[in-house]
């Protein structure tokens, strides 16, 4: 593992955080704001490690915008801005909430709180049960709900999801062990409404799995541009428009996720549309404590 990387990435995570807080105001484009985040990351010195999520109000995650998307934030719109950055595949994820031309409020403070009290309990040693206990102690004492579908997740190089998962929930069963070195996002969501999301189209974010055969020429060109770019981190349908006809275009990506070359990322919205709220940090699990990169 290379600290150094990890904590360069934190850096300008945290940077780019901080300027699109500032950038996020009533009638600004979904698709301005995306294009300057990650062209703000490539100027610092990074790459995005996925698409900027730009994920509105009843919308958890996994939004961002298309070229020719026509959306535009409103006074009051809950934003949620998740960031990723890497260096050299070593990836920091950081995520923040604003409301749009308000005040931050009890929702907001929700998740921000979880995710402090997170980490305050993390170190090596810890169950990551203990995490969730925390997540979830923050936000329902505050009268909300976590969203019991969504967790925070283990990060390796080149791996956004590197198979543990920190959930928004105590459970039992979640008896992982925090060790020296454990790289973990952690995110918790706090909802009004019920506390679980539902996949929704359009897909407009896609990362590759593995090769596999297809019959269709532009299928196979998209796939090794895929492998080349993109490597194994989340990639966005926006970055590919333009490299064929709108048509083809999905009819190709249609055919890679079919054959299982590319696994497509729906939208997820909250079951009952209730305003969702998110704060992410990225964390290097020590001895005796955590070193947050993106703080």
């Amino acid at each position: 593992m290379d600290v150094e990387k990890l904590i360069k990435a934190g850096k300008i995570a945290k940077k780019v955080r901080e300027e699109a807080i500032k950038m996020a105001k009533p009638g600004v484009p979904l698709l301005e704001l995306a294009e300057k985040i990650e062209g703000m990351i490539v100027e610092l010195g990074g790459k995005p490690a996925f698409p900027v999520n730009l994920s509105l109000n009843e919308v958890a995650a996994h939004y961002t915008p298309y070229k020719g998307d026509s959306t535009t934030l409103k006074e009051g719109d809950y934003l949620k801005i998740d960031i990723g950055v890497h260096i050299d595949g070593y990836i920091a994820d950081t995520a923040v909430t604003v409301k749009v031309g308000g005040e931050f409020d009890e929702l907001m403070e929700a998740a921000k709180e979880a995710l402090e009290s997170a980490i305050s309990v993390a170190r090596a040693g810890v169950e990551i049960k203990e995490l969730g206990r925390a997540i979830e102690n923050e936000i329902r004492k505050r009268g909300f709900n976590p969203i019991v579908n969504l967790t925070g997740h283990k990060i390796e190089r080149y791996k956004l999801h590197a198979g543990i998962s920190i959930p928004n929930i105590y459970r039992p069963h979640d008896n992982y062990v925090l060790k020296e070195g454990d790289v973990f996002a952690i995110e918790p969501f706090a909802t009004t409404g019920a506390g679980q999301v539902i996949e929704v189209p359009p897909t407009l974010i896609y990362m590759y799995v593995r090769d596999a055969p297809v019959r269709m020429a532009q299928a196979r060109f998209l796939l090794a541009k895929i492998k080349r770019e993109y490597k194994t981190l989340p990639f966005a349908y926006r970055w590919l428009q333009g490299e064929m006809p709108e048509g083809q275009l999905k009819l190709a990506l249609r055919s890679l996720e079919k054959a299982g070359a590319l696994y497509g990322y729906p939208i997820l919205k909250e079951i009952r549309n209730g305003m969702v709220t998110q704060f992410e940090h990225t964390i290097i699990v020590e001895k005796d404590s955590v070193v947050v990169t993106t703080d």
